[in-house]
């Protein structure tokens, strides 16, 4: 498993040290076999890792299927706000890191 935690990219593996900390928005990549791997983007939450366990916290989690539709807003937030439109800090972040995580998928799947 990796995922983007405040301090960097954590990458997890089986009987891992226990940690907490807190995640930035972005993608969880999730690694079943070598050959398998489930994405999902997490605008923020929780990270505990325990030797054989690991739980994630956060309130809204998108699996990469439901990524386009979401990117899309995103985008427009980011045009919006280009534009002299308001938005939050938090919700031009929350947009700009999401069309980050589009972009890292598409990349990967063109290997």
């Amino acid at each position: 498993m990796f995922a983007n935690a405040e301090m960097g990219e954590l990458g997890i593996w089986p009987r891992h040290a226990p940690l907490i900390s807190r995640l930035k928005p972005g993608l969880l990549r999730l690694v079943i076999n070598q050959e398998t791997e489930q994405h999902f983007f997490i605008p923020s939450g929780v990270i505990e890792v325990q030797p054989h366990i690991v739980t994630v916290l956060a309130d809204t989690v998108m699996r990469s299927a439901e990524l386009d539709e979401a990117a899309a807003r995103a985008a427009q937030v980011v045009e919006k706000k280009r534009k002299g439109v308001d938005y939050t800090d938090a919700e031009l972040r929350l947009s700009l890191a999401l069309l980050r995580a589009m972009e890292h998928l598409r990349k990967s799947s063109k290997r």
